[in-house]
């Protein structure tokens, strides 16, 4: 079995990739960020 055919084969398990709206992904992270930093402060936690 080649290196060609063994990369092939594998399958696709939805890890990183190259593809998929890379922004969206972006502004949804800092989203994310802005919320849990919110929930923080309103806790008196920092």
């Amino acid at each position: 079995m080649t290196a060609h055919a063994a990369t092939a084969a594998r399958v696709r398990t939805g890890g990183p990739g190259g593809d998929g709206p890379e922004l969206l992904e972006h502004v949804m992270g800092w989203a994310l960020v802005v919320v849990i930093a919110m929930f923080v402060t309103q806790l008196g936690l920092l």
